[in-house]
């Protein structure tokens, strides 16, 4: 598909503040220097060209203390108005991490527990709900379906995104969705948990769920721009949304009915400047007990007290990347992306915020290199070309490649367990998105065939260490794309997946 590339300026406003810290406590980012900083320039920069984002806000952080919030490209671009520390972007699902912290304030106030059943404050809800738990909603255990998932959502479905609901009348359609597993037996992300997590609150509360964390964690922390999302209000600094559509064109956001710019599973405004303020709370035990901290930064057990494959807790992923503790999580809605990244042991959290819908933009890579330039052990590795000691399994790819433009759907369905095996790439959404066959040949058809193969990364599956997998940048003309790729027995295929090209993991 061809993309038009959107307009862009660079750089408008930089606020650099030296941190004071504690005597005697670890240090390594307490200031970044010229070279740093052009290096990140450099590499947003060219990250907003490469992913075609008209606008992007940058915000480092040690403990708190601002060491960049950098605006870059446009908020909006019809009036070619920059992007600022100030500027609003939408929290899409990063904005669950509020949520899961306001639960927390409520089981430390006593008012309730993360093992009462959410039938307790929803007592009309089915009786299949009883054995659903309040921990079971904030680590995504709960075996709910999607409310949001493409047919429910679209026209003819009960969550139509243009029609508007009351709370009553949307937790009455939520109620009529089927449970898809026991509570506790798998993981599986749906957002249906936090809008549900949202009417507790206000059931336990006797408040919207937006006006508790204005109460208790906006206001006390002075992050006085974070607000729940209104198209109708007059809100200062407020950024637009964009999204390409088919044929490359560069669109203002799809409008959705007041309902879902206020559920709680992620429907806020916020910018860099009020992040910094989270992070130093979520630094300190000035919201939290640190117990409460550690609980929602413990990757949430299964009913067989095995970890959950994606390594969740309660409103964030945790991960080690490069043998680095980090806490995280990303977002997207209505024409903006965003990702958080906390390394707590390191001193330091990188946000990114955008305003180009999650198919085009990548926030998350973006975060990762930013990590990296400020400390280097941080870096994901980089998709250079490799020796390949295995020519077969390129020539198993081409031949897959060739079945599949012929209209042959080989492939495998796809499986959580695979996915949570591979590194960053994206949480492994290229293995897990069944994209329609038809959308798939032509997104292949630029590429493929007379495309060259070129091997960037084998590597074994890290919760299955005898198997593993390959990375292919497949190249024609101008055209690039990666595929993830594994060979199975017998000539079938065990992991198949196409992603937006990319220069690091």
């Amino acid at each position: 598909m061809r993309v038009a590339t959107a307009v862009l300026l660079t750089a408008v406003y930089l606020t650099l503040i030296r941190p004071v810290h504690a005597q005697g406590e670890p240090d390594p980012t307490s200031s970044l220097n010229a070279g740093t900083l052009q290096s990140i320039d450099a590499f947003v920069n060219s990250e907003m060209t490469r992913q075609h984002i008209p606008g992007l806000a940058v915000g480092i952080y040690n403990r708190g203390h601002i060491l960049l919030a950098k605006g870059y490209g446009l908020a909006n671009v019809e009036l070619s108005v920059p992007v600022r520390p100030e500027t609003l972007f939408q929290s899409g699902s990063a904005g669950k991490q509020f949520i899961s912290a306001a639960i927390m304030m409520l089981v430390e106030d006593r008012k309730l527990s993360l093992d009462d059943s959410i039938a307790k404050f929803l007592p009309h809800s089915p009786s299949a709900w009883k054995p659903i738990l309040i921990k079971n909603l904030l680590s995504h255990t709960s075996g709910l379906s999607e409310y949001e998932s493409d047919e429910r959502i679209g026209p003819k479905g009960d969550f139509y995104l243009r029609l508007d609901f009351s709370e009553e009348e949307l937790l009455r359609r939520i109620e009529a969705l089927p449970i898809e597993w026991p509570a506790g037996e798998k993981w599986d992300y749906r957002n249906t948990n936090y809008v549900l997590l949202g009417f507790v609150i206000h059931k336990v509360t006797g408040k919207p769920y937006a006006e508790y964390l204005e109460e208790r964690i906006f206001k006390p922390l002075g992050m006085t721009a974070t607000r729940p999302i209104s198209e109708r209000d007059l809100v200062p600094n407020r950024s637009s949304g964009y999204e390409f559509d088919q044929v490359g064109q560069l669109k203002n956001q799809a409008w959705v009915s007041p309902t879902f710019n206020s559920t709680a599973d992620g429907a806020l405004y916020f910018n860099v400047i009020d992040l910094a303020k989270w992070d130093e709370a979520l630094s300190t035990t000035r919201l939290l007990t640190q117990s409460s901290l550690d609980r929602l930064w413990t990757v949430y057990p299964l009913n067989d007290g095995k970890p959950n494959w994606a390594g969740y807790g309660f409103g964030w992923f945790i991960g080690r990347p490069g043998g680095h503790r980090s806490v995280a999580h990303g977002g997207a809605w209505q024409g903006f992306t965003c990702h958080i990244a906390r390394y707590p042991e390191d001193g330091l959290t990188v946000v990114v915020l955008t305003n180009l819908d999650a198919l085009h933009s990548r926030p998350k890579l973006i975060a990762q290199v930013i990590a990296g330039l400020v400390q280097s052990p941080l870096m994901p590795r980089k998709l250079q070309p490799i020796a390949d000691s295995r020519p077969e399994v390129a020539e198993s790819l081409r031949e897959d490649l060739n079945r599949l433009m012929a209209g042959k759907d080989f492939r495998p369905t796809p499986r959580a367990e695979l996915a949570a095996g591979l590194p960053s790439y994206e949480e492994g959404s290229a293995v897990m998105s069944p994209v329609p066959l038809a959308a798939l040949q032509t997104g292949l058809a630029r590429v493929w065939p007379g495309g060259s193969l070129t091997l960037v990364n084998r590597a074994p599956l890290s919760n299955t260490p005898d198997r593993e997998y390959s990375v292919y940048r497949l190249t024609k003309d101008n055209a690039s794309c990666l595929i993830v790729f594994a060979a199975g027995s017998n000539g079938s295929t065990s992991l198949f997946g196409v992603m937006s090209d990319r220069p690091y993991e």
